[in-house]
């Protein structure tokens, strides 16, 4: 059974794979034109990615092609609906990051805060303004409103309480809970962006939470409010995130993910968000821990295991 790793693995994790069956190659620059080349000529049963795209001419490439495992949680790199059309089980590894982002977004909101990362490159610039970085409302006692409280929501409500926050959620499912505190309730989409202080979004990126964020949501959140998005840059409208930002009605946000993202070999990004002060934008980095890693490669390597012990994908979105 040949697989084919079309991206960056944990090393531990490939030499797990080769002892599970003979045929593994790790190939991780291919994409688009050279990834269909490479996937007609290995002829793999499963291929394993991680931000790699695996859309139509991938699927047609791969004759004796079973199994597509994304190695990390969102799937909206690769064309589920084809995948589903050509008989091929598209899986994934859920949950593995969650620690990892949540992480990140306590990090962020700490930064908008306290405004550390201005603080850093005025020092490094030899400047000094000590009075206008003593300006900081704190956390404690701050309403975070989390956005989805899956795997990665439910993290981050465990930390925040932790912070003595009260913590507002919302869930498509009902009956959902990230956490047993009383400073954690459950609240309606429209009362959590009026009455947060801060709010953090953990949804996939779908038609239904397209612009989620919008100008109009924007409006209804109290003035000096903060967003964070770590999720799918989808969510969030970029003008009109911009437009508050500027205005004033929102002190800051940050974001882990943008409109027309830069491959992860690029050396530059133009997004517009970039140029906003008050923005803080890191480069796609939720997922990106030895940990979280490490996690996702061991995951991996369990429903490849399954896959060829009995043909059952696990963790199958389709």
């Amino acid at each position: 059974m040949k697989i084919l790793i079309a991206d960056k693995f944990e090393a531990f994790g490939i030499q797990q794979l080769k002892e599970i069956t003979d045929g593994v190659v790790c190939e991780p620059e291919l994409k688009d034109e050279t990834l269909t080349k490479r996937i007609a000529e290995f002829d793999p049963a499963i291929l394993i990615v991680r931000s790699t795209k695996v859309q139509a001419p991938q699927f047609d490439a791969g004759k004796s092609l079973k199994l597509v495992i994304r190695a990390g949680s969102g799937v909206d790199t690769i064309d589920v609906p084809y995948a589903t059309k050509k008989g091929i089980k598209v899986a994934n590894c859920p949950g593995m990051n969650a620690i990892a982002v949540a992480e990140l977004v306590m990090g962020h909101m700490l930064n908008m805060d306290r405004r550390i990362a201005d603080n850093v490159a005025d020092a490094r610039a030899h400047k000094w303004n000590k009075k206008e970085y003593s300006k900081a409302a704190g956390l404690k006692g701050r309403t975070l409103g989390i956005v989805g409280v899956g795997r990665i929501g439910s993290a981050v409500a465990k930390r925040a309480l932790a912070f003595e926050m009260n913590v507002l959620y919302y869930d498509v499912i009902p009956d959902i809970k990230p956490a047993d505190d009383p400073h954690c309730k459950r609240a309606s989409l429209d009362e959590l962006f009026k009455q947060s202080d801060i709010i953090t979004l953990h949804v996939p990126g779908t038609g239904d939470t397209k612009h989620l964020v919008n100008a109009e949501r924007i409006a209804t959140m109290k003035k000096g409010a903060m967003i964070i998005n770590t999720s799918r840059a989808s969510v969030v409208d970029e003008p009109a995130l911009i437009a508050a930002l500027k205005s004033g009605h929102l002190k800051a946000a940050a974001v882990d993910v943008y409109d027309n993202e830069p491959a992860a070999d690029a050396k530059e990004i133009t997004s517009p968000l970039v140029d906003v002060p008050n923005l803080y934008g890191t480069h796609h980095i939720g997922a990106s821990t030895d940990q979280a890693q490490a996690a996702v490669a061991e995951e991996t390597v369990r429903i490849v295991r399954e896959f060829k012990k009995s043909g059952k994908a696990l963790n199958a979105v389709n």
